[in-house]
């Protein structure tokens, strides 16, 4: 069963349908919508700010998610992946996201709408991703515009994937 703690007074609080992986731990004032995952040692840490998860977020494996404090909280949209070990801190990720594997997004960044962060890219304070773009490197730069078909293809199928993996586990567990 996931750690699931209250910290300051604040409990994470869940929508409809979340599937947490036995290890992963979310801590203090985390809110999180429908149709998410957190899969295996990821961590949601409120401990310090607030976080904020929309709906079809699949956190993955390893991924570290936290604020900082008093000064900058976590907000992640919808139908955003943030793909294994990669650290999302103190910023604001808009919908249809992808943050690709050991990426960090770091504290007062804003990663526009249908846009993707590569894998190992560092994204860093105050950068302004722009929407429907890849960025990538350390640090991150623009490297393309995003076509409808690869919103479609990628983002889209990635965070609809982890809604059937969850299934998977589920069925699992009966």
């Amino acid at each position: 069963m996931a750690l699931i703690k209250t910290i300051r007074g604040f409990t994470p609080r869940f929508g409809k349908d979340c599937y947490l992986a036995d290890n992963a731990s979310i801590i203090g004032d985390v809110v999180m919508g429908d149709h998410c995952s957190v899969w295996f040692q990821a961590v949601i840490r409120g401990d310090v700010h607030r976080i904020r998860i929309g709906n079809g977020v699949n956190i993955q494996d390893g991924a570290v998610i936290h604020a900082t404090f008093e000064t900058a909280p976590t907000t992640i949209g919808n139908r955003v992946s943030i793909a294994h070990k990669a650290i999302v801190h103190g910023c604001t990720i808009e919908d249809n996201v992808l943050v690709g594997m050991n990426a960090v997004i770091m504290d007062n960044a804003v990663v526009g709408r249908n846009s993707v962060i590569a894998a190992g890219a560092v994204v860093l304070e105050n950068t302004r991703i722009e929407p429907g773009s890849v960025y990538g490197g350390i640090p991150a730069k623009k490297i393309k515009d995003i076509s409808q078909e690869l919103t479609r293809d990628l983002l889209e199928r990635i965070s609809n994937n982890y809604i059937r993996y969850t299934g998977w586990y589920r069925e699992g567990e009966k």
